[in-house]
């Protein structure tokens, strides 16, 4: 049975309908995000530290997981369902509202943070558990979903709380929590569990939504370089320089990343035998791939700053992790699928290392334009590899 609303779509996405194009709704959605990513992002440019870094790494990584969890259900439910529609709608206003607070969520709008975040993540499911029929085949793994949601709730108004030191600690369990459990099915007392065999994808939405998502963070980047430049007093030539060494990085991620085919992304998706499985470690990686885009921009953001200043060691910490994850993320999205491991990536691995330690006394533009020239010269070895296939 197809269950429609009153504008006439299914609440339910057919498998048998083929290929389920991205919907305005989602574009809208995605447009949302971008806010909350800049927001992240800064906040890692204002503390660079140790501590700095892993509260950026949670903030990141829910919100990510409200981006993910979105992802799936408009894979299964149409977003252009009137009820759905304004459920995306409350999410994009949560979003931003997360974003808001995102700065000082460590600080005193930490528990506009975890309010917001948990009615966004709890609000969904719940909204999903009453919209199916009781004899659907979703129903039990929403429950199951939502009652992991509400775990992870209580660890993240529980730790607004306490000082920033414990609330890291709360909140690092809380995204734990949703990360940790669809490894083994949401397990819950009396609900069971949920088996990825059962779950019906579009793997060719799936690895869309995915793409357009690093589109949105790659703008991030993008962003970052033009600010830069409109906030400098002069266009002298050191900052024109670094101006074209962040456009080139931007260019080199977007190169390493739209390089590996969607068909086969897509085709390693549906031709698996648990789709829902890959589907679900294709949202792992692009967490750190993404992850990987963020750190790099706010490194750009430090080289344009000073372009000749001889960085720090937080900084340089900074302009390298950022390609380092972003190529751990690439390799292991390609290991994924074309099955096998690029040399080319891991080699472009290897010589970020080896910056790390060795750039420490370089300007950020010559630590920066090293890692950039590494970039395309590894995009560049991935695109000789593909034609020589």
């Amino acid at each position: 049975m197809i269950f429609q609303d009153k504008a006439g779509y299914p609440f339910l996405r057919q498998p048998e309908s083929g290929h389920i194009e991205v919907t305005t709704e989602e574009l809208f959605f995605d447009l949302i995000y971008v806010f909350l990513v800049t927001q992240i992002s800064h906040g890692l440019l204002h503390h660079l530290d140790a501590l700095g870094f892993l509260q950026t790494l949670v903030l990141w990584f829910a919100a990510w997981l409200g981006w993910q969890y979105t992802g799936w259900v408009t894979n299964w439910f149409d977003p252009r369902s009137a009820s759905l529609r304004c459920v995306l709608f409350a999410s994009m206003a949560l979003a931003l509202l997360c974003g808001a607070a995102a700065p000082e969520a460590f600080g005193v709008r930490g528990l506009s943070f975890a309010i917001c975040y948990t009615v966004m993540q709890a609000g969904r499911s719940a909204f999903v558990v009453l919209r199916l029929p009781r004899n659907h085949a979703l129903l039990a793994n929403y429950q199951r979903i939502l009652g992991w949601n509400l775990i992870s709730g209580a660890f993240w108004i529980a730790g607004a709380f306490y000082p920033s030191d414990l609330r890291l600690v709360f909140w690092g369990g809380a995204v734990l929590c949703e990360y940790v459990s669809p490894m083994f099915g949401f397990r819950l007392p009396f609900l069971g569990r949920s088996h990825t065999s059962d779950w019906t994808i579009s793997g060719s939405h799936l690895v869309e939504r995915c793409q357009l998502f690093v589109m949105v963070a790659l703008g991030e980047t993008i962003m970052a370089s033009g600010l830069s430049m409109a906030r400098a007093e002069q266009w002298s030539a050191p900052v024109l320089m670094g101006f074209c060494v962040s456009f080139l990085c931007t260019v080199a991620m977007w190169w390493l990343y739209f390089g590996t085919s969607i068909r086969k992304a897509e085709h390693a998706i549906t031709q698996s035998s648990d789709p829902g499985r890959l589907g679900a470690y294709f949202h792992y990686i692009h967490a750190i791939l993404i992850a990987g885009i963020i750190v790099t921009a706010v490194g750009m953001d430090i080289l344009l700053e000073n372009p000749l200043e001889v960085v720090s060691r937080s900084a340089l910490t900074v302009m390298t992790a950022g390609p380092i994850l972003y190529l751990f993320g690439s390799a292991v999205y390609g290991r994924v699928v074309t099955s096998s491991w690029s040399v080319c990536h891991l080699a472009g691995l290897a010589g970020f290392v080896v910056l790390s330690f060795a750039g420490g006394a370089l300007p950020s533009l010559a630590t920066c334009s090293i890692g950039t020239v590494m970039l395309l010269a590894v995009a560049g070895c991935v695109e000789r590899k593909k034609q020589g296939a």
